[in-house]
């Protein structure tokens, strides 16, 4: 039996004309100020409640020592989101870029100070930008075991683009510096 489309659906694609792949995008995310696991939850509640993007997984969280940050600085809590997503690069940057604004997170001229909440893309899919707005894949991921490491948690097949294997990226920067927290559970809902 042959179905027809049903008349009464309108397909924006259609519309538009429109063809947006479906890219897998790797978002991390830290806080080290106030209720840092319930600015981590809301971030992850907050993507997926995004049109267009599907939250496929989320790590477990890590207690890390803060990195390149001013001194005294409170250590984090991190976390790596993964999703499915036909958002424009640009688009998922302005999200979460909003997401963290939603969070109290006050913008500083001081690099890498205390925030409320963190929401870096690291890769979205195949997509390469060198820009004063984004930069994909993340200049610096790779030298990051808070981000490497609950990457490699939730995809041991991971690849970062253009750098090979995460567990090789993972093994050359080592693990000094973050505890895994199996007592801190993010809920995909």
């Amino acid at each position: 039996m042959t179905e027809t489309p049903n008349p009464n659906i309108i397909d924006a694609d259609t519309l538009t004309g429109e063809m947006r792949p479906i890219r897998r995008a790797v978002l991390a995310l830290g806080s080290n100020l106030g209720e840092r696991i319930d600015y981590l939850q809301g971030a992850v509640r907050a993507l997926a409640d995004t049109p267009d993007v599907w939250v496929t997984g989320v790590s477990p969280v890590y207690e890390t020592d803060p990195v390149d940050a001013p001194e005294g600085s409170e250590q984090y809590l991190n976390a790596i989101v993964l999703a499915d997503t036909t958002l424009a690069a640009n688009r998922l940057l302005d999200r979460a870029l909003a997401i963290e604004d939603a969070f109290d997170r006050e913008r500083s001229e001081v690099k890498n100070a205390p925030r409320t909440l963190d929401v870096d893309l690291i890769v979205v899919g195949d997509r390469r930008a060198d820009d004063e707005h984004l930069r994909l894949p993340h200049p610096r991921a790779t030298e990051r075991a808070f981000v490497l490491r609950p990457w490699l948690d939730l995809d041991p097949q991971a690849e970062f683009p253009d750098r090979g294997p995460v567990a090789d990226l993972l093994a050359a920067v080592g693990e000094d510096g973050i505890k895994r927290r199996d007592d801190l559970v993010l809920e995909l809902e």
